[in-house]
């Protein structure tokens, strides 16, 4: 990179933190902060929501897969997303935004603690927070990699910079700050995308390069489905990805709860499914390209879109192209960041703080902020251990640690909000969490810890969620737990319509220790809609 590029690269960041400082005014309480008061547009939560599912390992781990395997790389990873949030945008999408228009909730967590009790509510918040630590870890642990083969720094700096300016934007902005530089990003990433996808055309056979390349790849390179990625494990990341995208990592679901009705959410979910469709095989397309073009000097590859950036690029391109490494992965942490936040102020901290349980709208706004802080300084922290042994490497994180230990958390969260499931209590929520990671850590450890290597990949990832959906199902069968109470709360979330709705809602601060059932659960429901309206 020479000074042209270091412009471009410090006036991203500079146009990342004036975003987040001028969202400042539209942040008011902790409602604002976390679900953007559900005022929203559509077309933005659509955009937020397709870009804050990125990060820099699309520019590292994939483009390794792609470099190796060819369009595979797409077909098991990008289009299983786009198909599974398609078909969430009907039965996820709608459900999640009543969760804030009908039991004025700021956190997706909140109505666990009626919907199930507080000790599900805790297991789920717990284990969800530590997993996302260890999932925004390796993410800054990506992108710090492009930045020293880009400038020379070493990893612990790139984390540290990128950490810092993200904190900066999404801890003074919130969700308004996450969304707008979120578009902002996209902007900056179509037109490095498309860059790279010129310049790389531009080297081989011009625009025909789209219909003549194929002949000249490696073979095998345009098959559906290559190496580790078979037809089973596209089926188990579809499966998966139908859960994670839709709201079974938080930070989805609050695009869906920040707009303004479940009408405008379905079709935020719809833009973000046609863009998963189509965007990724504008970035994939170079990748494919790449063994043409360069060699890559990692084993597994995840070097070759950046080497291909450095050798190819003129300056200028080149820190625009490095500017979008940083807008994918920016994205999604600040929008983990944002989630974390809101699960630990609304979900874990009034369990253990009565202080906590009676915040003003100005302290619980304080607590989001450094909750934030703290999240992003902890996953930081993480992401200089990332190659490390217990961690191996970035792409294995991703896939293997994200995608089998986001089920077992993941089920008891998305199916409550369904009425099939109604009967399906705290016993099948909690036995099915449990055993779904006791899962996921037997079919990759033995019992001395050391890793197991005779487990393919697909099983790795998709019997711990398969085990726990299976339990949460058959368990609300032998013992259902379905209660007044739990029922009113599914037929707030189920009835069509928007507005404010009548019945049942979820206490905005969870109480403390203990379930709320009968009068003490309408008592906390109504001083919790009162809470946040105040």
């Amino acid at each position: 990179m020479n000074s042209l590029d270091w412009v471009v690269l410090i006036g991203y960041f500079g146009v990342m933190i004036a975003i987040g400082l001028w969202s400042h005014k539209r942040v008011d309480n902790v409602s604002d902060f976390f679900t953007a008061g559900g005022k929203m547009p559509w077309w933005l939560s659509g955009i937020s929501h397709h870009m804050s599912g990125y990060s820099a390992v699309m520019f590292t781990g994939y483009a390794g897969i792609a470099y190796q395997y060819g369009v595979t790389s797409f077909v098991t990873w990008s289009l299983p997303i786009a198909i599974g949030i398609g078909i969430g945008a009907k039965l996820f999408a709608p459900r999640l935004n009543r969760l804030r228009s009908r039991l004025h909730v700021a956190s997706p967590l909140e109505y666990l603690k009626t919907r199930y009790n507080i000790q599900t509510q805790q297991a789920l918040a717990w284990s969800g927070l530590l997993l996302k630590i260890v999932d925004v870890g390796a993410k800054w642990a990506a992108i710090a990699t492009l930045l020293s083969v880009f400038t020379g720094i070493t990893l612990t700096q790139g984390i540290f910079i990128t950490g810092i300016i993200t904190a900066v934007y999404c801890t003074v902005g919130g969700l308004w700050a996450d969304a707008l530089t979120e578009l902002g990003q996209f902007v900056i990433q179509l037109f490095a995308g498309v860059a790279m996808l010129v310049t790389a055309m531009s080297k081989l056979d011009g625009f025909s390069t789209l219909w003549t390349v194929w002949d000249k790849l490696p073979e095998g390179h345009t098959d559906p489905t290559a190496g580790p990625y078979t037809v089973t494990f596209l089926l188990a990341y579809l499966f998966i990805k139908t859960f994670e995208y839709n709201g079974g990592m938080w930070n989805q679901a609050q695009r869906y709860m920040a707009t303004d009705s479940a009408a405008s959410a379905t079709r935020s979910a719809r833009l973000s499914a046609i863009l998963w469709l189509v965007w990724p095989t504008v970035l994939f397309f170079p990748m494919w390209c790449a063994p043409l073009l360069v060699h890559a000097e990692k084993p597994d590859a995840s070097d070759s879109y950046a080497l291909m950036t450095e050798q190819l690029l003129p300056h200028g391109l080149l820190g625009l192209v490095v500017v979008g490494f940083f807008s994918h992965t920016m994205a999604m942490c600040s929008s983990d960041a944002n989630a974390i936040a809101a699960v630990f102020t609304r979900d874990i901290a009034p369990v253990f703080s009565k202080a906590a349980r009676n915040w003003s709208a100005r302290a619980g706004l304080l607590a989001a902020r450094l909750s934030t802080l703290g999240f992003l300084g902890l996953s930081m922290a993480l992401a200089t251990q990332i190659n490390s042994p217990t961690f191996k490497d970035i792409i294995s994180v991703v896939i293997k640690w994200v995608a089998g230990l986001m089920g077992p958390i993941a089920i008891p969260f998305m199916l409550g909000l369904l009425r099939r499931f109604r009967k399906s209590g705290p016993t099948a929520a909690l036995v099915s969490w449990a055993a779904g990671l006791l899962a996921f850590y037997f079919t990759n450890y033995n019992f001395d810890g050391s890793t197991k290597t005779n487990v393919a990949l697909q099983y790795q990832v998709a019997l711990p969620l398969a085990i726990s959906l299976v339990l949460f199902i058959v368990i609300g069968f032998i013992k259902p737990e379905d209660t007044p109470e739990r029922d009113a709360v599914i037929e707030q979330i189920n009835t069509d319509g928007d507005g404010p709705g009548i019945g049942a809602t979820v206490p905005a601060q969870a109480a403390g220790p203990g379930d709320v059932t009968g009068s003490e659960a309408a008592d906390s429901n109504a001083k919790g809609v009162n809470e946040v309206k105040d």
